[in-house]
């Protein structure tokens, strides 16, 4: 089943980091697409819930030297 989260990503300044970001979570098993915007400062990631969750998504972002801010 698949599902859909925007998440508020500091640090994102140019098209370099939107790769950056989009690179790391294309990488994960279950990642089925993304969308990375420095603009807006939002990453939209849409991922098969059965095979990768939230947690392993901001894992992913902060890996890659950004913060995902609190979504509450």
């Amino acid at each position: 089943m698949s599902e859909s989260v925007v998440l508020n990503v500091t640090g994102m300044k140019c098209g370099g980091c939107e790769s950056s970001v989009t690179n790391s979570l294309k990488a994960i098993d279950g990642v089925l697409s993304v969308a990375a915007s420095s603009k807006d400062k939002q990453v939209k990631v849409e991922f098969d819930a059965g095979k990768t969750d939230l947690q392993a998504i901001n894992t992913a972002i902060a890996g890659a030297g950004f913060t995902v801010e609190n979504n509450s």
